[in-house]
């Protein structure tokens, strides 16, 4: 079976509930035999998401205070607990019907890790799986959140890589619950500027490689 692919390259960071339509559209897409598989990489305008698993004590503010400082809060059907994303934040959502790869959550898990770690490599950084979470930590803090939803074996939700985002703003959360470990971002890993471009280049890169597919001529 062709595992074919169309990347999606969103330039303006967008709204999270117009970019949920966007997934689920393609998602219903794909599951109807209608669209090949996409992987739209894009960034957010800023927005604390809640998963199925989120505790309200991970909220740290009133929502009135994330609106003060222009931050949406909106409930997601995506597994895990409570996120952040944002401007300069490289978000990834792979739409791809798991019946051309394996049927399998934590396989795909692993392996949305496994493209994160790649990415990391190009930077001279070690990124690592921690035991019991799902994600990809460098030195014990974590760089990359991993947060899916899966239907009829079709994947939508995805990843997000700091990359340069304000981090003031993970501190208005218990990022994804995890209230003993630091969030962290390749610029603060390195101490220097990151261009966000070239990051996502590397994240289509090693993803069209770990996942064995075709791209779709753009």
């Amino acid at each position: 079976m062709s595992r074919e692919i169309e990347s999606i390259h969103i330039p303006q960071p967008i709204p999270y509930l117009e970019m949920l339509e966007q997934q689920r559209v393609r998602r219903l897409a794909v599951e109807e035999h209608r669209a090949t598989n996409a992987l739209f990489l894009l960034e957010h305008t800023p927005v604390i998401t809640l998963g199925r698993n989120t505790h309200p004590e991970h909220l740290l503010l009133t929502k009135e205070r994330y609106a003060q400082e222009g931050i949406e809060v909106v409930e997601v059907d995506r597994g895990g607990d409570v996120t952040y994303h944002g401007p300069g934040q490289l978000v990834a959502y792979p739409i791809l019907d798991l019946n051309q790869w394996r049927c399998s959550v934590g396989w795909y898990l692993r392996t949305l890790e496994e493209v994160i770690i790649r990415v990391l490599r190009e930077y001279g950084l070690q990124g690592e799986r921690m035991e019991g979470f799902t994600g990809v930590w460098v030195n014990g803090a974590k760089v990359a959140a991993i947060g899916i939803g899966v239907h009829k074996w079709v994947t939508f939700h995805g990843l997000s890589l700091n990359v340069a985002p304000d981090m003031r703003h993970f501190g208005f959360i218990i990022p994804c619950g995890i209230a003993d470990k630091p969030v962290t971002s390749l610029s603060q890993l390195l101490g220097r500027n990151i261009d966000l471009q070239k990051v996502k280049q590397h994240l289509e890169t090693h993803f069209l490689d770990t996942f064995e597919v075709t791209p779709l001529p753009s």
